[in-house]
């Protein structure tokens, strides 16, 4: 068997860390930027920084913002149009997955028009041409879309999340500036590093981990653990440097072996009612791990010490998986994340729907347990 790895060509890192652009620009030889955003982020400071650096060095850009939380296929198919008509040669991603999400899907549709329809690119992408070049810059940490071969769109018509996986729509280069998350509100600071630490323990569980992307999963609970809460409460600069370093990590692990079964739950719900991915990812993922615990082996105990549980080296198995998911729903706790699946409008009449999409979205196969649509639902009522 072979594991592959695949990253960034080039990342930068830093608070200030976007002063690279314009030589960046230069030095590719690119011309004219498609900026993707979101609506929300504009007059807020990160997206202003961006285009006075823009305008500072003459790079003209076209601004795209029509992109929803929880980005949408006709979202990506208006950039398409918008980008054809600006001339753009390069697309600029600012801000959290969806912005990067509706970007790599522009430019995989700008490089491989037969798949404007959008829905043809599901899964394992039959593309055959790389996509225009992406520069990725996240304002969250959480979703490290600037590192990885997935994206995901909403598909409104049929009420269902579906990822998209190809090496094609890696990002040309990422820039995770620190300083450009300082505006997070705290809500979205949690549900974002909540999500990144979904990522990091689900990429370290599921089937395909290996000895590289565990030191990856392992390395980023580790940061998010020490760094959450005082990312959150204080929005201090190290802790927020911290957790965009973390985010990419696990990112770098997640990419390249898949998710599980809190992901497989968490893209219904996002279809169903537009919750934000990283509320969901939070909610589920005590639970799930509670499902996981038999199938996990020794991992727990390596999770729990990341935590920075103490003692684990003299725990029992049942005490140790105890604790692993006693640390995570207490970072959660800790950080506001809400609790049950009817405190964020989530209708009961709905769990065997949702069951059924969970069951069959394409994350679900990488979980370590084997599961059915019936435990699903069990576990959408146990979290109701």
């Amino acid at each position: 068997m072979a594991n592959r790895i695949i990253l960034n060509e080039t990342s930068y890192f830093g608070a200030g860390s976007i002063s690279v652009i314009a030589d960046e620009v230069t030095r590719r030889n690119y011309h004219h930027a498609l900026l993707v955003t979101d609506n929300s982020l504009l007059g807020i400071g990160p997206v202003e920084k961006i285009e006075a650096i823009l305008q500072k060095a003459k790079i003209p850009y076209t601004l795209y913002a029509d992109v929803k939380p929880n980005p949408t296929i006709s979202n990506i198919q208006n950039g398409v149009t918008v980008c054809k008509a600006s001339g753009a040669d390069f697309l600029l991603a600012v801000g959290g997955g969806s912005a990067m999400d509706t970007a790599k899907g522009i430019g995989m549709i700008m490089a491989n028009p037969e798949f404007f329809d959008v829905r043809s690119l599901e899964g394992l992408s039959p593309t055959k041409k790389a996509s225009m070049p992406l520069i990725a810059v996240p304002t969250t940490a959480g979703t490290a879309a600037e590192v990885t071969i997935n994206y995901v769109v909403t598909d409104e018509e049929n009420r269902r999340k579906f990822v998209c996986v190809d090496p094609h729509d890696i990002p040309t280069l990422a820039i995770v500036d620190s300083e450009l998350m300082s505006s997070m509100p705290k809500g979205l600071a949690a549900a974002t590093g909540m999500d990144a630490l979904t990522h990091a323990i689900e990429g370290y569980l599921t089937r395909a981990a290996w000895e590289m992307t565990e030191l990856f999963s392992i390395k980023a609970i580790e940061l998010i653990a020490a760094n959450l809460r005082e990312s959150v409460i204080e929005n201090s600069p190290i802790a927020r440097h911290n957790m965009g370093l973390a985010q990419y990590i696990a990112g770098m692990g997640f990419s390249n072996v898949g998710l599980g079964l809190v992901h497989g739950m968490a893209h219904p719900l996002g279809a169903f009612y537009d919750t934000p991915h990283g509320v969901a990812n939070a909610l589920l993922l005590p639970r799930v791990m509670e499902f996981n615990a038999c199938a996990s082996g020794e991992k727990y105990r390596h999770i729990a010490r990341s935590m920075g549980v103490s003692g684990t080296e003299s725990m029992s198995q049942e005490q140790y998986r105890q604790a692993a998911c006693a640390a995570v729903r207490q970072l959660g706790l800790d950080v506001g994340i809400p609790q049950k699946l009817s405190d964020i409008g989530v209708k009961e009449i709905d769990l065997p729907a949702l069951a059924s999409a969970a069951f069959k979205d394409v994350c679900t196969p990488g979980n370590p347990r084997e599961t059915s649509e019936l435990e699903i639902l069990a576990l959408y009522q146990q979290a109701f």
